[in-house]
C-alpha cells in the first residue's frame, strides 16, 4: 500500500458549487418544515400565530367598521346581534336594519353604496363567518350571556354561589374590574369574553381557540353547585355540549 492511496480528492469547483446549493436547499427545506410544523402544532392546540396574514380575519363583502359603530358611536352589540341574549344563535342583521340609518347617512362612501346596492336589488349579504365550532357541538349564546351579565360580585377564584364572576371574565367585560367589587355587567359586555374587544378591530378576527379544551377549561373554572338549590352551574360533562 503506497502512501496517499486513501487521501480524499479535493472537490472540483463545480462539485463545491453543487454541494453548496444542496446545503442551502436542505437548510431551506428544514426551515419551511419547521415553520409549517410550528403552525400546525399551534393551530391544533390553540390558534395560529399572527404571521403572514393569518388571524387577520376574513375580508367581508362589505368592510363593516366595528370601530365606527361599536367604539365611536357606542352602539350596543345586541342592537345588531339581538338574539344572542335569548336564543342559541347571535343573529346577523339583514341589510334592511342597516338601511334604517344609511338611507340618509353615508352618501358617497363606497362601502355604503355597496350596502345600498344590495338593498335596492333585494340581495342578501353573504357575510363570511369568523367564529365556528364543529357541527356536533351544541353551543348556545343565551345561557352564557345570562350567566355573566347582571349584578355580579367579582371573585379571585372559582365562583361558589350565584351572582359571582371570576376576575378573568370580569376584566374581559370591564378592564377596571377588581376582586371584591360588585358591578353591573350589561348583556352586550359578555361578548368580549369569547370574542375579544371587537370594537377596536378593523376586521373582526378570532381571539380564542374555541376548541374543546378552551370550553372545558372555562366550564371547570366557573363550575359550582348552588348551596341552596343544589343546582350545578357550568357543568363540564360531555352531554353539556354533545347531545
Amino acid at each position: 500500500m503506497l502512501p496517499g492511496d486513501f487521501q480524499l480528492r479535493k472537490p472540483s469547483r463545480k462539485q463545491a458549487l453543487l454541494f453548496g446549493v444542496l446545503g442551502i436547499g436542505a437548510l431551506f427545506c428544514f426551515a419551511v418544515t419547521a415553520a409549517v410544523g410550528f403552525w400546525v402544532v399551534t393551530a391544533w392546540f390553540g390558534i395560529p400565530p399572527t404571521v403572514a396574514g393569518f388571524r387577520d380575519g376574513p375580508d367581508q363583502p362589505i368592510a363593516f367598521p366595528h370601530t365606527t359603530h361599536a367604539d365611536t358611536l357606542g352602539m350596543d352589540c345586541l342592537f345588531c346581534h339581538r338574539t344572542a341574549a335569548y336564543a342559541p344563535n347571535a343573529s346577523v342583521p339583514a341589510e334592511g336594519l342597516c338601511m334604517t340609518c344609511h338611507k340618509t347617512v353615508g352618501d358617497n362612501l363606497p362601502e355604503i353604496e355597496k350596502l345600498r346596492d344590495y338593498h335596492t336589488n333585494s340581495l342578501p349579504i353573504d357575510w363570511v363567518r369568523v367564529h365556528r365550532v364543529p357541527d356536533h357541538v351544541k353551543f348556545e349564546h343565551s345561557p352564557h350571556v345570562q350567566f355573566f351579565s347582571g349584578t355580579r360580585t367579582v371573585v379571585d377564584g372559582a365562583p361558589t354561589a350565584p351572582g359571582q364572576v371570576r376576575i378573568e371574565q370580569a376584566q374581559a367585560m370591564d378592564a377596571n374590574a377588581q376582586a371584591g367589587q360588585t358591578l353591573d355587567f350589561e348583556q352586550s359586555s359578555t361578548c368580549a369574553i369569547c370574542h375579544g374587544d371587537v370594537a377596536s378591530m378593523v376586521k373582526v378576527k378570532q381571539v380564542r381557540s374555541l376548541k374543546m379544551a378552551d370550553c372545558v377549561d372555562c366550564h371547570r373554572d366557573n363550575s359550582f353547585v348552588d348551596p341552596i338549590t343544589n343546582r350545578l352551574y357550568a357543568p363540564a360533562e360531555c352531554v353539556t355540549c354533545h347531545y
